[in-house]
C-alpha cells in the first residue's frame, strides 16, 4: 500500500493512525534517504500513543526511550551500527519487551529483525515539491496485514 504525501503534517498524521492499531512487541522499520520523513513519522507515532515529550532522532544516541504514553516507544537508528552489533545494544530485549519499536535504517541490523514486522519505505520526490514523499507499506507477517488493512484500508 502506497501513499503520496505533500506536507510533514501529513506524515504525521499516518504515523498517528499507525498508533492506534500498535501493541507491544510491535516492530516498525521505517527506511529511506536522510530527511525522508522517518523522524517525522515516528513523531506521528508518539503522538498516536499519547507520548507528550518532543521526539528527536536518535541518530547520536542510537536508542530513544519514551516511557509516558500508552506503550513505551522505542525509537532506534541503525545508521551507525556495524553488522551484528545489535546483539550488543540488546535489540533482542526491546523486540521481546512490553513497547513499540520504530527502527530507523532497519538494513544495518537485518540478522537482528524478528520474522514479523512493518517494513515503511520513505522516498522523496524534490520535483514535485521540497516535501513531496511516498510512503510504503510493506507488512511482514498476519499481524502486520491486519494492521495496515484495519488502519489503511479505508482511506
Amino acid at each position: 500500500m502506497k501513499f503520496n504525501v505533500n506536507t510533514p503534517e501529513e506524515t504525521m498524521n499516518y504515523g498517528e493512525q499507525l498508533a492506534d492499531y500498535l501493541s507491544p512487541k510491535d516492530v516498525i522499520l521505517l527506511d529511506g534517504d536522510l530527511g525522508a520523513g522517518k523522524t517525522t513519522f515516528t513523531k506521528g507515532i508518539a503522538k498516536g500513543l499519547g507520548i507528550k515529550r518532543n521526539i528527536k532522532s536518535p541518530t547520536f544516541t542510537i536508542i530513544r526511550e519514551y516511557q509516558n504514553g500508552r506503550l513505551p516507544l522505542y525509537h532506534m537508528d541503525a545508521y551507525r551500527l556495524d553488522d551484528g552489533s545489535g546483539d550488543e545494544l540488546g535489540l533482542e530485549e526491546y523486540f521481546n519487551g512490553d513497547g513499540v519499536n520504530v527502527v530507523e535504517w532497519s538494513n544495518f541490523i537485518e540478522e537482528s529483525l524478528p520474522k514479523d514486522y512493518l517494513k515503511i519505505i520513505f522516498k522523496r520526490d524534490d520535483s514535485k515539491g521540497n516535501n513531496y514523499r511516498t510512503i510504503e507499506f510493506d507488512p511482514k507477517g498476519t499481524h502486520f496485514n491486519k494492521i495496515i488493512e484495519e488502519s489503511y484500508g479505508k482511506n
